[in-house]
């Protein structure tokens, strides 16, 4: 399926609600109407989530370790549909298998999914745990649904997918303890496109990563920008805005290979000003994160 050779977002519900990611997220409440399709209510934004964790597993520092996926029950409609989505995918197995063959890990890894009564991605350090709710798939679906994308489901996952490796980019500064200048969101956002939109050995890009950052790019976008209603809250939250973090993924990806992603700035997402400097962003990013992670790939 997919191969890697390399998110909480700050959501507001305006005509869709977008998802959460990393160590606080939005919470929602959902119902699943008569269509099966998930209907998402309005969230609040939850700060400092907290979810239940089992123990992680014996840890073994001297051979190393592996990413080790596992489905947690889910209860309310939306975690049920989330779980369905993500176990029908095999998403989770994926996941820790493109790890697994790309990292080296200290320790053992839990990749777990779970009902967390919010839309979120978590990764824990205390625990050895990176957290993927049942319930931001859902909302995933949801956003896309909305947006009359043709494939919602497919969509979706591929949004998880990204989301994952903003986690992995948490999980990697944590576990290597890798130097980064600047609010550490950003930089794992950074990390994440990195991982994502990088050559693989055979020299190429792999297609379903870099769709993968689009379809997060989106999720970021579909939240609309309201001037003179941001709030406290919004200005001081330790991500930046999310359209702000839309078009920094934007840039980036069409920055890694302007020819293949020129359909950015053609199709008006990725304005032309930002687009100009986006071969030279990508290139710095590029260098600081090949000189800080490569050696920890296999």
């Amino acid at each position: 399926m997919r191969s890697v050779t390399g998110s909480r977002i700050r959501s507001r519900m305006l005509a869709v609600l977008a998802t959460g990611l990393t160590v606080a997220g939005c919470a929602g409440n959902s119902q699943t109407p008569g269509n099966g399709t998930p209907e998402i209510a309005e969230s609040s934004t939850v700060r400092n989530s907290s979810i239940a964790q089992s123990d992680p597993p014996p840890v073994d520092g001297s051979t190393g370790g592996t990413m080790i996926p596992a489905y947690g029950d889910a209860q309310s409609p939306e975690a049920m549909y989330g779980r369905t989505l993500l176990q029908g995918d095999q998403l989770l197995e994926d996941l820790a298998d493109n790890i697994n063959r790309r990292l080296k890990l200290p320790y053992d890894i839990w990749l777990r999914g779970s009902q967390c009564d919010e839309a979120n991605a978590i990764w824990n350090g205390s625990a050895n745990t990176i957290t993927i709710c049942y319930e931001g798939v859902t909302l995933d679906q949801r956003i896309f649904t909305e947006a009359g994308d043709p494939d919602p489901r497919r969509s979706a996952l591929n949004s998880e997918y990204a989301k994952f490796y903003h986690e992995v980019a948490h999980m990697a500064i944590s576990l290597y303890r890798l130097p980064i200048t600047g609010p550490e969101e950003d930089a794992a956002d950074q990390l994440a496109a990195y991982i994502l939109l990088t050559p693989g050995d055979d020299g190429h890009v792999d297609p379903e990563s870099v769709q993968a950052m689009k379809d997060l790019a989106r999720t970021l976008g579909a939240t609309e920008s309201r001037p003179g209603q941001l709030g406290e809250e919004d200005s001081t939250d330790v991500h930046s805005l999310d359209q702000v973090r839309m078009y920094n993924l934007q840039c980036w990806i069409y920055g890694s290979n302007p020819e293949a992603n020129a359909d950015l700035v053609t199709d008006g997402q990725l304005p032309e000003g930002r687009a100009s400097g986006c071969r030279k962003e990508w290139e710095q990013l590029e260098q600081a994160w090949s000189a800080l992670l490569e050696p920890h790939f296999k």
